[in-house]
Parts: structure tokens; sequence; C-alpha cells
């Protein structure tokens, strides 16, 4: 009877093991589906979940997009947005044009990655900033993604966010978030070391994708060049700004990867001021690596140090 006694035990034992062991066999096969919007919004949210292998981080809208403001979702992005599990939004209006979609996947977390930015509003160009335009009075400008220091609060605020939503599989996202908003803060002291050290601290943007970076890195922004982002600037607008700029005196002309630069390259012509052209991730490499953003910033950091640390 004793012997029998224990081979009962053993073989419920063994069932209890069985069933523990395939309990956590889902646990850990499960995958949590996580879709962010954007281009720059993905690369911040991949690395904070690269410490999760139980995080399946994708992208929604196709990284050679650009700012995606006037983007038109397609079924198969549809059907992205019906399995994600969590979404990353850039926010700060960012998605406006799928709100409503957005409103449909009640499913899913919504991570607003922009929430805690120190946010900047649109500026006008360089004549109405001459004429005392208040920027306050403009709607908010979404590109916190293109100065490190605002990248560091993203991805803090990301880690933390995808902690909350799903402890049992993001728990070390806040960890790999904070080490890696430490090393996007060097390099946003860097760029302050930059700013501190320039001789000519007035700047005008081709477009106000670049606005936080320079903000961050304590230059002066004195205008924005295209007022249409899917419209060249007209000749028109090229010659009053350039006589505005001759007036202004010495400045740095700032272009983006993303956008021709063959305006710049006018009004350089005609005022003799230099024109750079810097990345704000706004696109990139289907295939980034982990370090791609950083990459790029440091690069940025190398182009104004060459600029204006004279």
């Amino acid at each position: 009877m004793l012997r029998h006694f224990f081979q009962s035990l053993t073989v419920i034992s063994v069932m209890f093991s069985i069933l523990y062991m395939a309990d956590n066999a889902y646990a850990v096969s499960q995958t949590v589906r996580v879709l962010a919007t954007t281009y720059p919004v993905y690369l911040l949210t991949k690395a904070v979940a690269q410490s999760s292998p139980a995080l399946k981080v994708e992208l929604l809208i196709p990284s050679q997009t650009g700012c995606p403001h006037e983007y038109a979702l397609t079924p198969k992005d549809m059907r992205k947005l019906a399995e994600a599990d969590i979404v990353v939004i850039n926010g700060l209006g960012m998605e406006a044009f799928m709100e409503k979609s957005l409103n449909k996947v009640s499913h899913a977390t919504i991570i607003d990655s922009s929430a805690n930015v120190a946010v900047l509003h649109m500026s006008g160009h360089y004549v109405d900033r001459i004429a005392g335009e208040n920027p306050h009075n403009n709607p908010i400008n979404p590109h916190a993604f293109s100065s490190p220091v605002q990248a560091a609060i993203m991805v803090r605020t990301i880690g933390d966010a995808l902690v909350k939503a799903v402890p049992e599989f993001a728990v070390e996202c806040s960890s790999r978030a904070e080490a890696w908003a430490g090393r996007l803060e060097k390099l946003g002291k860097r760029l302050e070391i930059v700013g501190n050290r320039a001789s000519i601290k007035d700047v005008m943007l081709l477009h106000d994708g670049m606005a936080y970076l320079v903000r961050d890195a304590g230059l002066n922004l004195v205008g924005i060049l295209q007022e249409n982002e899917d419209v060249p600037p007209s000749p028109t607008r090229l010659m009053e700004v350039s006589q505005s700029l001759r007036k202004h005196g010495p400045l740095l002309l700032v272009g983006e990867t993303q956008y021709s630069d063959k305006p710049l390259r006018v009004l350089a012509a005609e005022t003799g001021a230099n024109v750079v052209v810097l990345d704000s991730v706004a696109s990139g490499l289907d295939e980034a690596s982990m370090e791609y953003y950083e990459q790029v910033m440091e690069n940025n950091c190398r182009i104004l140090e060459d600029s204006l640390d004279r």
C-alpha cells in the first residue's frame, strides 16, 4: 500500500511538473506585438525593447515616408493596427491624420512617447519673426525626436510605459531606457558645448524638423525658409528672405537630408552664408542597427562642430 501511495505521489508530481513547464513555455513563447507609428519612434522603441525578447517591435508607416502628415493608411497598415497589443505614437499632433483609426484599436495600449518633452511651437518664417510674431499662437512642433535631449526623455517614457503595460514581459525596459537615455544626454551636452563656443549663433532652417536640436544646442532659430512642407519656397519667397538676411548679418543655413538643399544653396550664393545638411532621422534605413539613431546624431554633432566651433 505504501509503495502504491508513493507511486501515486510521483505520478501527481510529474503531472504538476509537466503543467508547470507547459505554463512557463507558454509565457516564454508568448509575443507582445508592439507597433510604432513612425520611423524615429520605431528606432527609439526598438532600442528600449531589445532586452525583452517577448516584445516584437514593428513599424507601421514605411521608413522612407518621412513626416507622415498627409499619409493614408493602407489595408496592410490597418491589419497591423488590429493585431497590435501596444501602439507607440509620436504624439504632438503627428498622428492627427490617423486619429479615427487609433480610436478604433480600443484593445491596444497607446503610449505617447512625447508626453514629457519640452514642447516647441511652430515658428513663423524670418520676416514674421522680425515683425514680432508670437510663436505660442502656432501649432506644436511634433519633431521632438530630432534632438537627442528630447529623445532621451522619449525613451524613458517608452521604457516606463512598457513596464507598466506588460510588466511580466518588459521588466528590463526601464533600465535599458535609462542607460540609453544617458548616452543621448551626453550627446546633448556635446551639442550644448558647440552652441556655447559658436561665434555664429543664429540659424535659419529649411524645414522645422531640426528646431528642437537647434534650441537644445543653445542656438538662435531666426526663421524657417520652407513655409509649406510639401512645396519648395517660391522665387518671391527666396528673394524676400535673401534681402532680410543681408540686413541681418552672419548666420548658418541648415537643411535636412529628407529635403533638397537647392533653395539654401541659392540663398548661400546670394548672401555668403554657410550651408550644412543635418539628419532629423524622420526617415532612414529599413534594417537599421540599434545604434543607428545615436550614430546619426553623433554625425550631426560633428557637422555643427566643424561649422560653428571656430
